[in-house]
C-alpha cells in the first residue's frame, strides 16, 4: 500500500481497527454506542528524531490511547496521525 503521505519527526499514521458491530451473544451495536477503536495498523512511520530511532514499523498492529492522534481522511479511508509516544504497545 502506498500512501502519498509520508510522516515528519516521530510520527506514525495508524489505520484504525473497525469498530465491532456486534457483541460475542450475538447483539447488535448501534453506531451511537459503539466503542471507539484503540487498535489499528501501522501504514506509515517518520524518520525519528536525531536522539531517536523509531520501535514502530510499517505493518505493525499496535494499541494507542482512545483519544490519541487527530484523524484524517485520505483517498476515502479513515487514519490517524500520531506522534510514536502516544503508542501504548505492539501486538
Amino acid at each position: 500500500m502506498a500512501l502519498k503521505i509520508k510522516p515528519l519527526s516521530d510520527r506514525v499514521v495508524v489505520e484504525p481497527q473497525a469498530a465491532e458491530t456486534k457483541t460475542a451473544s450475538g447483539i447488535y451495536i448501534p453506531d451511537s454506542a459503539k466503542e471507539k477503536p484503540q487498535q489499528g495498523k501501522v501504514v506509515a512511520v517518520g524518520k525519528g528524531k536525531k536522539d531517536h530511532d523509531m520501535t514502530v514499523k510499517v505493518g505493525d498492529v499496535v494499541l494507542y490511547g482512545k483519544y490519541s492522534g487527530s484523524e484524517l481522511k485520505l483517498d476515502g479511508k479513515d487514519y490517524l496521525i500520531m506522534r510514536e509516544d502516544d503508542i501504548l504497545a505492539i501486538i
